[in-house]
């Protein structure tokens, strides 16, 4: 795997080894990068499931001021700690070993908030109403929410945020969110 564009452009990086992380592939993190594209310079971003962490670290090397990765499996955050120094942006994340939960109510007690979220829980986890609910404090105004999930199941979602765009990359799908009365859903 590598990073795309911006400061760390062409670097490599690893992914957990086994079946249980889904690495988002090149093509549809550069498809979505391209319509995030503004969104990214200077933002904060929580990245919750982040297995090898490409979502965030591609922000980062975009311009992203600050990345908070998230994933409660050993390997996974093992292999974000080797990336993180490997890529050089162990300054500009922060890495959570714990459960999504957990990491939302410490972030929380921070005062933490977040201008774009990546959400990719594993594709069994079709019901993302605890997850949104969740986050919602989390969100600065006009945040972005960017949910992958398997193209042919929707999860579902809470009231109270609105879809602007859905694509459909294979087995993948991905899909972004803003809360409803946050500005203009574009």
């Amino acid at each position: 795997m590598r990073i795309i564009a911006g400061s760390a452009r062409g670097r490599t990086f690893d992914a957990p080894p086994g079946m249980d992380t889904r690495p988002t592939l090149d093509r549809v993190r550069e498809n979505v990068f391209n319509i995030l594209q503004m969104k990214v310079r200077g933002a904060q971003v929580l990245d919750l499931f982040s297995g090898s962490g490409a979502m965030a670290f591609e922000a980062v090397s975009r311009g992203a001021e600050h990345a908070v990765l998230v994933d409660c499996a050993k390997s996974a955050h093992a292999v974000e700690q080797r990336n993180a120094e490997k890529l050089r942006m162990a300054a500009q994340t922060t890495l959570l070993h714990c459960d999504w939960q957990l990491a939302v109510k410490q972030l929380a007690s921070q005062q933490r908030s977040f201008n774009l979220v990546f959400l990719d829980p594993p594709y069994a986890m079709h019901d993302m109403v605890p997850v949104l609910d969740a986050i919602r404090p989390l969100l600065a105004p006009g945040a972005v929410i960017l949910l992958e999930h398997e193209a042919k199941t929707f999860p579902a979602t809470p009231d109270g945020y609105a879809l602007y765009d859905s694509r459909k990359y294979g087995v993948a799908g991905v899909s972004f969110f803003r809360l409803r009365d946050t500005g203009e859903v574009e």
